[in-house]
């Protein structure tokens, strides 16, 4: 009797532990439906019509369109954001794979040295007008230059720093500015040093150019007459940065993140308003990575995309799908939603005007995604109805719009141009505004050290965070405009 109790008590416990084993995974089945993160959390990838060559440069133009040459950079081609297809652009006559770019102030896009041979450079510069489709050559340079940065200044200038010149000579020590108003180089000759292949450089507050990554030995370049340098401060994580990605996020305000061999998922911001500037170290990233782009948002957060964990030079067996957003507010990360293809060595990413971002390339990668991140899933978007394409440094200007009351942030960011890790024309600023009939003042920077001349994303956002389509605005010196409303 008691052996029978005991039976019917087991096999009661045994019925009771399959009734609830059942409940939990029908409790585990409604739960799994909820797992996958919300669009307007973790944002959206996309895959667009595959490219007809994987990119290695990429550059937002003016017109809104994205300029895209592969190696040998011969075959240059236009990309429609609106269509996602593809047009031929005239080439600048010579292979410019491995050219440093950034833009002037009248939009065209600047482009310094290019491909001989791996480690060979040419001394070639020449300029692309985007509203003409038509290039023009300027002086060649002091020497070669292969992986070279190009940086404009606050009177439009370009400081052109690095580059290989060949295989024995090594790098080219010597940095050059290129005077528009002449169209002529100037050397700095006091300024001879030996840097990093493709520096991330940045203009700083005090006019002189931030040299962030990848050594350990952050410095400044003075460009006035000779040229001088001056160090500023050793980075706080011990590690050379090599394929890092670098942003200047607000003013004078610089993130470096990654790079490394093995890759680091180490992040460092430093802030060059300060009177004694100091690298300090914030929240890593959720994994590792190497070759990663970095890419500044409308509202201020910096995207990661793509990069490999494992070690070496471009490991194609640790790829990185998931992106990571950073939060300077909370300076943390949140992990975003994961692209399909790998984008390592010769990637990029590029901001687009109506807030998403394209991430094309990697080595024999012709497949091309686009990212929406979260605020583009958080409501309607607010409406620019017009605004001038052109300001004035401290210029107060009328932006037409309905959603006035709404807005709580207005800014606007530099147009891309990337190769190699590196968005060598990307910054933003957040700008002032009042709410007046019909729109909003918009009041326009008076520093040209934190605003270079030059074409910037025009954006308004509202207390969602979500921002309008841009409108591409060029700042220049001008003085006599009647701008505002």
């Amino acid at each position: 009797m008691l052996r029978h109790d005991i039976l019917k008590e087991v096999g009661w416990s045994d019925m009771r532990l399959g009734i609830g084993l059942l409940c939990l995974c029908v409790l585990c089945l409604g739960l799994s439906r909820e797992v996958p993160a919300q669009t307007n959390v973790v944002g959206r990838w996309s895959r667009v019509p595959d490219l007809p060559f994987a990119p290695v440069h990429s550059h937002l133009l003016p017109t809104g369109n994205v300029m895209l040459w592969p190696r040998p950079g011969i075959d240059l081609r236009l990309w429609d954001p609106a269509t996602a297809t593809v047009s031929p652009l005239t080439s600048a006559g010579y292979d410019i794979f491995c050219a440093g770019h950034t833009f002037l102030a009248n939009g065209s896009l600047f482009v310094v040295g290019g491909h001989i041979d791996d480690g060979v450079g040419l001394p070639h510069a020449s300029a692309y007008d985007p509203f003409t489709n038509l290039w023009s050559s300027v002086p060649d340079m002091n020497a070669g230059r292969w992986y070279p940065t190009a940086t404009t200044l606050a009177n439009g200038d370009v400081l052109v720093v690095s580059g290989s010149i060949d295989n024995t000579v090594g790098e080219n020590r010597l940095p050059e500015v290129f005077q528009t108003g002449s169209g002529t180089w100037r050397d700095l000759t006091n300024a001879q040093i030996r840097l990093d292949l493709y520096p991330r450089m940045f203009l700083a507050p005090n006019g002189r150019i931030f040299n962030s990554s990848p050594s350990m030995v952050t410095s400044y370049l003075d460009t006035s007459g000779t040229g001088s340098w001056t160090v500023v401060a050793n980075r706080s994580v011990d590690v050379y940065r090599d394929y890092d990605s670098a942003v200047m996020y607000d003013d004078g305000k610089v993130l470096v993140i990654g790079g490394g061999d093995p890759p680091t998922n180490t992040a460092e911001v430093i802030d060059l308003n300060a009177a004694s500037p100091a690298w300090r170290s914030v929240a890593p990233m959720a994994v590792a990575r190497r070759q990663l782009n970095a890419t500044l948002l409308p509202d201020g957060q910096v995207l990661v995309t793509g990069g490999t964990s494992g070690p070496g030079f471009n490991n194609i067996d640790t790829p990185v799908f998931a992106a990571e957003m950073w939060a300077p507010a909370t300076e943390t990360w949140s992990t975003m939603a994961s692209q399909q293809f790998p984008r390592l060595y010769h990637s990029g990413a590029v901001l687009l005007p109506d807030g998403r971002v394209l991430t094309i390339g990697g080595n024999d990668v012709p497949q091309t995604e686009v990212y929406e991140p979260p605020y583009l899933f958080k409501g309607a978007r607010p409406a620019i109805n017009s605004a001038p394409g052109a300001v004035g440094y401290g210029q107060t200007f009328f932006v037409e719009t309905p959603n006035a009351a709404s807005i709580t942030q207005v800014t606007w960011v530099r147009l891309s141009s990337v190769t190699h890790a590196f968005n060598t024309n990307h910054r933003m600023n957040r700008l002032s505004f009042s709410q007046v009939a019909g729109g909003l003042n918009v009041v326009a920077p008076s520093n040209a050290n934190l605003t270079p001349p030059g074409h910037y994303m025009l954006f308004l956002l509202n207390s969602n965070g979500v921002p309008s389509v841009a409108r591409i605005v060029d700042i220049h010196g001008l003085t006599s405009m009647a701008l505002g409303h």
